[in-house]
Parts: structure tokens; sequence; C-alpha cells
């Protein structure tokens, strides 16, 4: 007997956080490729619209270690 949709997301849910980003991985890469082309494009534009906003101080980057210390933070409460 096959799985169900809800019993295979649960199995997933319990696998450690490695192993859930590469289960992530192959089911995007699995996804239908003429989607992935407008995905790439709204990618883009919205990758140049952040590297302007950078770049003409529209907003202040923060360094890695202290934007993932933030985020950590508030997973904690």
């Amino acid at each position: 007997m096959p799985l169900t949709i809800t019993e295979i997301a649960e199995h997933a849910l319990a696998l450690p956080s490695e192993a859930r980003a590469m289960l992530a991985d192959r089911l995007v890469e699995s996804l239908d490729p003429a989607d992935d082309d407008s995905v790439r494009q709204l990618w883009a534009v919205e990758a140049n619209r952040r590297r302007d906003d950078v770049l003409n101080g529209r907003v202040q980057t923060v360094p890695g270690d202290e934007a993932l210390a933030r985020v950590r933070q508030l997973f904690d409460r």
C-alpha cells in the first residue's frame, strides 16, 4: 500500500535538516522545466532590484554571521 502525501511529509519532516534540504532540492529539480525559465527571470529581476537598493543606499547590508544570529534569536523565543 503506497504512502499518502501526509505520511510522506511526516517522514520527511522527521529527517535531519541536511537530508530535508537534499530532499527539497530533488523535489524542486523535478518540477516542470517550462516553469523554470519564468521563475529564473523573476528571480533575476528581484536580484537586480535588491542589488540596486544596496548600491543606491536604500537598504543597508548586514554581515552574514550577524544576520544568522538575529534569525536564531527570533526562533529561540
